[in-house]
């Protein structure tokens, strides 16, 4: 018996066909200078070495470097994958370096971090089996082993603000299919759940992914909002939610720290005005909010291009990436005048848009004069 993969070939609603012509449609355009690649992209990471290089990670088993400018780089580049493996590769000869083997379950998140004060260097991995293992990256080793999570581990992050008052001591944040997000005291001689800490309950299901800007926090998840946290004396509180039609998958924050951009389950990048304006500027101890700042969580721009899910974001100095399941990789430029360009452009489009949308129409009787003068003498006829 003969199988097939054409959707062609199955039986489909009339909204599935719909929706399967639009984005057949969409696909045609080249919004963002589109990178194809084999198969759907499902993570993006720049080179910290390279400026302008990232590594994208695709669904066929593939890590590929993209260069958008040339710059000479060494070290190493690692993937977690669904095979439970860690692969480590020399990213000049494409040489496998290691595998770290030790999950039960596919990996979903790694972290590279050297301890202060310390030549060793360390791996974290989060898996689809509740565990995050800490490696010794020159040996191979497995260090330590965390239990906490209830459900897969599919975000990790570095504070590097704590992690430099604590003697060589990283302070790693976890997120995964659960709303917890926990805190872990990591070096090479011990890993612990931070001392007096408790689990951020500041979202209501999954989070995808946990990243740091300064002493802030930001996070993207499944409840359809990004968030700002910061620390207060109570612990770990939201100042600003983004909220979106859809899950949020991935949130950056530019240099600057006025934009912040999202990508979304809808298919949409977007950029989002956070400057915080404070009139009356005050220093305060840590852990005690100005309440006189006005924090704005403004959609700026929409960036529309992909026609999947957007799975993850990068940004090598002004200019963005952001990856999907539509096997692209896109550009956006983050320049003031070119960021104001599309702002306008976009602008400009929803208008004729909204003009080609509501045609004024000329209003037409549905009887003549005659007629309904002839109406009126029989209803008072009737009377």
């Amino acid at each position: 018996m003969s199988r097939s993969t054409d959707p062609g070939h199955f039986f489909q609603t009339e909204a599935s066909l719909e929706e399967a012509a639009r984005k057949s449609q969409k696909a045609h355009n080249s919004n963002g200078n589109p990178i194809v690649l084999p198969s759907k992209i499902l993570a993006v990471e720049p080179d910290p070495l390279d400026a302008g290089r990232a590594y994208v990670a695709e669904s066929g088993g593939t890590v590929r470097r993209i260069v958008l400018e040339v710059y000479v780089s060494s070290g190493r580049v690692f993937a977690g994958s669904w095979d439970k493996l860690i692969w480590s590769w020399n990213p000049e000869n494409r040489e496998v370096l290691r595998k770290y083997s030790g999950h039960l379950d596919f990996v979903k998140a790694v972290l590279y971090f050297v301890p202060g004060g310390s030549n060793s260097e360390l791996l974290v991995s989060g898996g689809a089996d509740a565990s995050i293992f800490v490696w010794d990256v020159n040996s191979g080793a497995k260090l330590h082993v965390l239990k906490g999570h209830a459900r897969g581990v599919q975000a990790l992050a570095l504070n590097y603000f704590e992690s430099d008052a604590l003697n060589g001591a990283a302070i790693i944040f976890s997120g995964g299919s659960e709303r917890e997000v926990k805190q872990w005291r990591i070096d090479s001689h011990s890993a612990v759940e931070l001392e007096g800490s408790e689990p951020i309950l500041e979202h209501e299901t999954s989070i995808y992914k946990i990243r740091f800007a300064g002493e802030d926090m930001w996070t993207a998840s499944a409840d359809n909002t990004a968030r700002r946290l910061v620390l207060e004396r109570g612990g770990w509180r939201t100042d600003t939610t983004l909220v979106h039609p859809d899950f949020v998958r991935d949130v950056v924050l530019d240099d600057s720290g006025r934009w912040v951009i999202t990508a979304c389950r809808d298919e949409e990048v977007r950029v989002w005005d956070v400057a915080v304006y404070n009139p009356f500027p005050l220093v305060l101890p840590r852990g005690y909010a100005n309440i006189c700042s006005i924090k704005t969580g403004k959609l700026h721009h929409i960036f529309s291009g992909h026609f999947e899910e957007v799975t993850g974001l990068a940004l090598l100095g002004q200019t963005l990436l952001s990856v999907s399941i539509d096997c692209t990789i896109r550009q956006w430029s983050l320049k003031p005048k070119d960021l104001q360009a599309a702002v306008a452009a976009a602008e400009e489009a929803k208008i004729g848009g909204v003009k080609e949308a509501t045609p004024k129409l000329k209003a037409t009787a549905l009887i003549t004069e005659d007629e309904e003068r002839e109406l009126a003498e029989l209803m008072e006829d009737n009377d």
